[in-house]
């Protein structure tokens, strides 16, 4: 389902914008009932505006959809054709996302969609970072989108606010996950650096409906989607209680790679870096440090020439190897993995590139080639 340039809402959009509106229900909540009441999205909608609810958990869920949050979302998306709804069942959807217990029914996009499902590390770190901690962050994150990798980070100021910046410089995309509604930009400081991301063809995201502002229980759910929808987090700059710790062991739950700065020991916010360390993230100096850990596919940035047949012989054999293991039939991840004798991880990060190209399709229970490629 592709939601480029939709101003409107189809049925099953509207169905899930529904189901997301109820109030204090988790997602899981509703896939658990979705699963054992072999029902959609739309279905439940149908039932519900009929008054034909005979289960009676599922009668409970359906009393806590707000419409009113439905029509704010409606009016919102059609403000702009850079407004965007994905729901979880669009191919824009972030696929590492889905691995949540809760994933978000519903993600509100400001900007380029296609941005959500390219190979992603997170930059996070103090709010109140050091001139040095900025510079390192804005580095980071230059090296990383000169090397086809999307920057993700929170929209914060401080570090995040650098990781973004740097993204930019090369002219490349970064995604900025909200902690409040697409229309609320926390902190109001971070307002020209919201519109410059949109405008550099990068992506604002957030699971909050439009008009919902800052509260602080909304950056925890924040991190877990920038840990969840990153290949790894990069920590620069951070002390032991604070909501950078927070993404990063999110990161490491879910199996994730977590990488740390170094700093002075003197130095209150080299504390959590050096924690994260100590408990076995990975000590990085140079980007690449990261890729030694995390092999990535450049993504294909729009309006950026990444020119496919300049990458080496010995990346192209690799990437004829990882198409031939996957069949017409579906082929399940651990057996495309398998044959081509990488880890699990490594095989659907690479095959995000034959996806934008293409070339193979991601479905349930795996990967199928495309005919006539």
């Amino acid at each position: 389902m592709n939601t480029s340039n939709l101003t409107h809402l189809n049925p099953h959009q509207k169905a899930w914008l529904i189901l997301a509106s109820a109030v204090k229900v988790g997602a899981g909540k509703w896939l658990d009932a979705i699963d054992k009441l072999h029902l959609d999205a739309i279905e439940i909608t149908k039932m519900h505006g009929e008054g034909n609810l005979q289960n009676p958990k599922l009668a409970e869920l359906c009393q806590r959809i707000n419409l009113q949050l439905v029509l704010r979302a409606e009016q919102w998306l059609a403000q702009s054709r850079s407004h965007h709804v994905v729901t979880i069942t669009c191919e824009h959807y972030p696929r590492l996302l889905k691995q949540l217990k809760n994933p978000p029914l519903v993600l509100f996009v400001l900007g380029n969609v296609t941005l959500l499902n390219a190979p992603q590390v997170a930059i996070v770190g103090s709010r109140n970072s050091s001139f040095q901690g900025r510079d390192i962050a804005q580095g980071f994150a230059e090296q990383l989108v000169n090397h086809g990798v999307v920057v993700t980070s929170g929209l914060a100021t401080g570090i995040d606010a650098s990781a973004h910046k740097g993204a930019m410089i090369q002219n490349a995309g970064t995604i900025a996950v909200m902690g409040t509604g697409p229309d609320k930009v926390y902190p109001t400081k971070n307002t020209a650096l919201h519109q410059d991301i949109i405008s550099a063809n990068g992506a604002c995201i957030t699971e909050f409906f439009p008009g919902v502002t800052a509260n602080p229980w909304h950056f925890p759910r924040r991190n877990r989607i920038i840990a969840a929808m990153t290949l790894g987090t990069l920590v620069v700059e951070a002390k032991i209680k604070s909501g950078t710790l927070i993404t990063a062991n999110l990161a490491a739950d879910m199996g994730r790679e977590v990488f740390a700065v170094p700093g002075s020991i003197s130095h209150a916010y080299s504390e959590g870096c050096h924690w994260l360390i100590q408990q076995g993230a990975k000590l990085v100096t140079r980007v690449d440090d990261i890729f030694d850990e995390i092999a990535v596919q450049p993504y294909a940035y729009l309006g950026k020439d990444n020119n496919i047949s300049e990458k080496s012989e010995v990346n192209n054999l690799a990437t004829d190897k990882l198409l031939d293991s996957v069949d017409y039939d579906i082929t399940a991840i651990d057996v495309i993995a398998q044959r081509c004798n990488m880890p699990v991880q490594q095989a659907m990060a690479e095959l995000l590139e034959y996806e934008l190209r293409g070339l193979v399709a991601a479905i349930p229970g795996g990967y199928v080639k495309l005919r006539g490629k």
